[in-house]
């Protein structure tokens, strides 16, 4: 059900096509995956089936939206590790993450990584005057109990 939802997510925000801040801040280059380890640079259990990436700036918790450019399948993963320690990649995924990108046979894919913003979530007290049209991106986030933005 996770796959489902976070294959979900990424398909709407692929089809979103909006150039924005974020889309300034993406990376192309290559990604591999690794699946053994015992604790992440973050402190926490590193399960291989998760989805997770090591990266070597972005703040740990980022959300990062990674793209094969071979096949176009995406996935979104939670930056929670350091690395890629080989100078000629730009992020390693977790097993689980590979498997969704297709690139645990060959082991290192042509990627694009897009940081996801989390949208801030409107103060409780002051509800809106009139619904506001919802963005396909976030309606099909939302299901899931996290909105992320490309804006």
């Amino acid at each position: 059900m996770k796959q489902v939802r976070w294959a979900a997510v990424a398909a709407v925000v692929m089809l979103a096509g909006t150039v924005s801040v974020a889309e300034a801040a993406s990376q192309t280059g290559k990604a591999s995956y690794y699946k053994h380890g015992k604790r992440t640079a973050s402190g926490e259990r590193f399960n291989a089936g998760d989805y997770t990436a090591a990266h070597r700036t972005l703040p740990f918790g980022t959300r990062v939206l990674v793209t094969n450019l071979d096949t176009g399948i995406s996935v979104i993963v939670r930056v929670n590790d350091r690395g890629p320690f080989v100078k000629s990649r730009i992020i390693d995924v977790s097993y689980g993450a590979a498997k969704v990108l297709g690139i645990t046979r060959t082991g290192v894919a042509q990627v694009k990584i897009v940081p996801l913003k989390r949208v801030a979530e409107a103060p409780a007290a002051a509800p809106p005057a009139a619904p506001a049209p919802v963005a396909p991106t976030q309606t099909v986030a939302e299901s899931s109990g996290e909105v992320f933005s490309l804006r």
